[in-house]
């Protein structure tokens, strides 16, 4: 916003407004003592919370004058910038700072910090409570409208998560090749064949942005968009949750169908094949991969991704495989019902996911797509894994906000089972 600097001038002299705010900043010693953390905290999740904005940091907000930051001092400034979108407001507020330099009205150029703020896909909450922005002020959102936001941005509303516009995005930031998977050849210009597929979105101002969907599954790096949209996959020796136990440990970004891929390149690498001769030799994996293919694309599928800062989590043991996705479960859907019922809390994504080809490294397990949408998906992995460890895998629902499946060991005492 405001990219020119006769255009960023122009709007400070007009003064404040629902897109702009501007602050002189003050020091006491080394330290920032002006503006307040709680005060940057309450005034940057306003904008958020309400419309695209840009904070201006070196620029007095009654005299409009440009006060400037002292060079040697912008590094602390942005730092704080990022402590308080980080630690101050929950969930934390995505941002984009540019250093640049105005004139002063003596034409004497002086740095100010330029902060970029997108209307966010989330409520934010700072240390004064919920505020949007009217006007050129920050006003405490009444109990009725700050129901109706939570209503827009939650899974309650009538267009679903995944199908929100992506702030601070646009078609650049899909890879074509990626998306081609999805589409059919047309005449029609890019942008066309993307809104219809839902990969694109129209906000209500007429900006095009990526979609959720478009974004996990199209974008090469879609969590530098959406914060939590990764696996965390770590195999731990013995059977307690423990650092200092750690063997190896991953961090697996990417489209979602890449993360399913190398969460079951992490599975292979790290899970215990044991033999028996019966008369021929028979390799013995310690889990079914059939069963955790099916659990690991259920989790990226149907987490819910609109609670911030949440990740899948994969914990591989000696005696049983952890994953953890965040979100309750669909609808009417419990954990006594889960192999009887099917629902699914993101459509857009598990049509898309059905779509995309299986990865030959993943092996045989007899479909070509990650997803069919028949509803066997709990069923193998119970079935699945039953078979092979004699116990029956286990769904528990975590403070009705993420859902814990354990797959046991098919080796009773995999420490001394040949690899």
């Amino acid at each position: 916003m405001f990219d020119s600097t006769d255009e960023l001038l122009r709007k400070i002299r007009l003064g404040e407004d629902t897109s702009m705010e501007l602050k002189v900043v003050r020091f006491k010693g080394e330290r920032v003592s002006a503006p307040s953390r709680d005060d940057l905290a309450d005034e940057i999740a306003a904008i958020a919370n309400t419309h695209d904005g840009v904070l201006i940091l070196g620029v007095d907000d009654k005299t409009r004058e440009i006060d400037g930051i002292p060079e040697e001092r912008l590094e602390a400034v942005e730092r704080l910038i990022f402590e308080v979108c980080n630690e101050s407001i929950r969930p934390p507020v995505i941002f984009r700072s540019f250093r640049i330099e105005l004139p002063d009205n003596i034409g004497s150029m002086r740095p100010v910090l330029k902060i970029e703020i997108p209307r966010s896909l989330f409520v934010h909450e700072s240390p004064g409570g919920y505020f949007h922005r009217q006007g050129s002020s920050k006003r405490k959102m009444p109990p009725d409208y700050l129901a109706r936001l939570f209503q827009q941005r939650s899974q309650a509303r009538l267009i679903r998560f995944e199908e929100q516009p992506v702030p601070d995005t646009s078609i650049s930031d899909l890879s074509e090749k990626l998306w081609r998977r999805y589409t059919t050849r047309s005449n029609e210009p890019d942008e066309i064949v993307l809104l219809k597929r839902n990969l694109l979105t129209k906000e209500e101002n007429g900006s095009i942005r990526c979609s959720v969907a478009g974004i996990l599954l199209c974008c090469e790096q879609p969590e530098r968009f959406i914060p939590g949209a990764y696996i965390e996959a770590v195999r731990y020796r013995g059977t307690r949750q423990d650092s200092n136990s750690q063997i190896d440990a991953l961090k697996i970004c990417g489209p979602l169908d890449a993360q399913i891929n190398q969460t079951m390149a992490f599975l292979k690498r790290n899970q215990v094949v044991s033999a028996v001769k019966t008369p021929y030799r028979i390799e013995i994996p310690q889990f079914s991969e059939r069963a955790v293919l099916e659990a690991i694309v259920n989790a990226v599928a149907h987490r819910d991704y609109a609670i911030a800062g949440s990740k899948i989590r994969f914990f591989m043991f000696d005696d049983r495989l952890e994953i953890f996705s965040p979100g309750a479960l669909p609808n009417t859907v419990t954990v006594d019902n889960i192999e009887l019922r099917q629902s699914t809390r993101n459509e857009l994504i598990t049509s898309l996911l059905a779509e995309t080809p299986i990865a030959e490294t993943i092996g045989i397990i007899g479909r070509a797509y990650f997803m069919e949408k028949r509803g066997d998906g709990v069923p193998i992995i119970l079935y699945e894994s039953e078979k092979l460890s004699g116990i029956r895998p286990v769904y528990r629902l975590i403070d009705d906000s993420e859902l814990l499946l354990t797959l046991f060991s098919a080796h009773k005492d995999t420490k001394d089972a040949p690899a």
